[in-house]
């Protein structure tokens, strides 16, 4: 017998939390904008926007998200790479960072933390519509949490 299982974009009675980071706000805000805007689409009316100030704060905004209730967690984060070896050290532990957090509670955290080598670039992952990075993570964090929630059916 092959069972297969997938979790479809509907958010009703889910609680989601978005943790999202105000350094490069002028990205960070659009990616929020465009994941909010999903997770209404999916008739999510439970959320909880949780702002850091940076992406090295977001996976301990995450895990707290997740104490606190949340059925998923989406992360908005935007790295630009700089003349140093920062945007290395930042982008590698935020986002492993944030797969710790989903993979030690079962909960799932969407990443959407770009990490771009130029302003312009994140500008593009964050414009309006469905290509937009944040609209992306929160269909993620959703399909994933009603797709988990079906295996536990079996």
């Amino acid at each position: 017998m092959t069972r297969f299982i997938e979790g479809l974009p509907e958010g009703a009675g889910l609680h989601v939390g978005v943790v999202v980071a105000n350094w490069n706000r002028t990205i960070t805000d659009r990616l929020l904008d465009g994941a909010l805007q999903r997770l209404e689409e999916m008739k999510v009316t439970d959320v909880t926007v949780l702002r850091v100030p940076g992406a090295l704060e977001i996976p301990i905004g995450a895990r707290k998200l997740v104490d606190a209730g949340c059925d998923a967690v989406v992360a908005i984060g935007t790295v630009v790479r700089g003349d140093t070896d920062h945007y290395e050290i930042v982008s590698r532990e935020s986002t492993a960072g944030v797969a710790r957090v989903s993979l030690d509670t079962g909960v799932p955290v969407a990443n959407a933390i770009l990490a771009v080598t130029e302003y312009a670039q994140a500008m593009d992952r964050a414009a309006e519509g469905p290509s937009n990075k944040g609209y992306e993570a929160a269909e993620a964090a959703v399909s994933t949490t009603v797709a988990l929630r079906r295996v536990g059916e079996l």
